[in-house]
């Protein structure tokens, strides 16, 4: 899949932007300024959430969705000695953190540490040690606990990872943070390519980058509320299970390079549900199919279950290695879910159907 030079540029600077679940804002910046020609007008909310505009004025709104946001560690206890353990800020993995570099945010601006792990050799003819956040810490260079809070490290201070965006074979991107922030950028192609082919839509769309879905869908909850859409299309990604050690029978059969994963779900509308199915039949876009038993565990849930119910649905990216720093999308996955998104679009009527029937 070709993309244009513009848009991987973008994508790249986004992606290397540290934007932990809250403190966003760095990020958002990048992302705001990349939609600004392709909307109307933009707007954020008090917790940085973004949404840019394309026909304000419109009754019927039309809501298509990511999230913005990015795991990471808080310090949480700084010993004696100068070293630092760490809580999580989402669902960071503590088994991937021995030997990782970090970024700790402090009051002085970045200071470079470690993820510290005893050495193979002293762990021999002992039981294997298995991180957990009770044993993981981080090692900044200092001895002592005045000397880390001179480095302007203190407990709260935000610890991300520094690995950045690569391409790998000309197949896949590779990054952390592609959980969701891939989202954001595909919802951006969206605006990018309904300006540029001068597309009229007849209802208000409203592109939107959610904060602190990796904490519990509160951006989304947030401006759900805010936004009062009529329908809402959230894309985020969803486990590649053809990698080792996944079980199918449980997490389903989704591959990367297989096309966009379209989800059923209580939350999910029949009929927004079946008109984007229909719109990848009729425009010969793959996809696949999966289910979740109760929630989809994605903003989905939260536009679904707001103002007394939204018509939503889930288009999901396919991803390998979640919440590791090297997480794997399909380039191929990338192109087709934005123009899954934006076919569906071109297909929506305010005059349409929504209650089941």
């Amino acid at each position: 899949m070709k993309f244009e030079k513009k848009s991987v540029k973008f994508l790249e600077k986004y992606l290397n932007t540290s934007s932990p679940t809250g403190y966003e804002h760095k990020g958002q910046e990048i992302w705001m300024d990349y939609i600004r020609p392709y909307v109307d007008t933009i707007e954020v909310d008090h917790y940085g959430t973004c949404y840019g505009i394309i026909n304000p004025e419109a009754e019927f709104k039309v809501v298509i969705e990511a999230h913005a946001d990015e795991i990471s560690w808080y310090v949480n206890y700084i010993t004696d000695d100068g070293l630092i353990y760490v809580i999580r800020n989402g669902g960071s993995d503590q088994t991937i953190a021995p030997s990782k570099v970090v970024h700790i945010h402090g009051e002085n601006g970045i200071v470079k540490g470690v993820f510290g792990w005893p050495a193979i050799h002293t762990r021999t003819n002992q039981n294997e040690p298995t991180p957990k956040i009770e044993n993981i810490f981080i090692d900044c260079g200092a001895i002592s606990k005045k000397e880390v809070e001179e480095m302007g490290i203190y407990v709260g201070c935000m610890i991300t990872y520094p690995d950045e965006f690569f391409e790998m074979n000309d197949r896949y991107f590779v990054c952390r943070a592609l959980d969701n922030r891939i989202g954001g950028f595909m919802i951006a192609e969206v605006a990018r390519l309904l300006k540029e082919n001068k597309k009229s839509i007849p209802f208000g769309l409203y592109i939107t980058n959610s904060v602190q879905e990796e904490v519990g869908l509160y951006g989304a909850d947030m401006i759900a509320d805010t936004i009062k859409p009529n329908i809402a299309i959230v894309t985020d990604v969803t486990h590649d299970t053809t990698t080792p050690m996944i079980e199918k029978k449980k997490e389903g059969d989704q591959k990367c390079g297989d096309g966009p994963v379209v989800f059923f779900a209580p939350s999910i509308h029949h009929t927004i549900r079946e008109l984007i199915i229909d719109t990848a039949k009729s425009k010969k876009i793959p996809f696949q199919r999966a289910a979740a038993s109760r929630a989809t565990g994605t903003d989905t849930d939260a536009f679904a279950h707001s103002n007394g119910g939204v018509p939503s649905a889930l288009i999901s990216l396919p991803l390998r290695y979640m919440h590791t720093t090297v997480e794997m999308v399909s380039k191929e996955d990338v192109g087709n879910v934005i123009k899954l998104i934006y076919e569906t679009l071109l297909k929506i009527k305010p005059e349409m159907k929504l209650k089941y029937h």
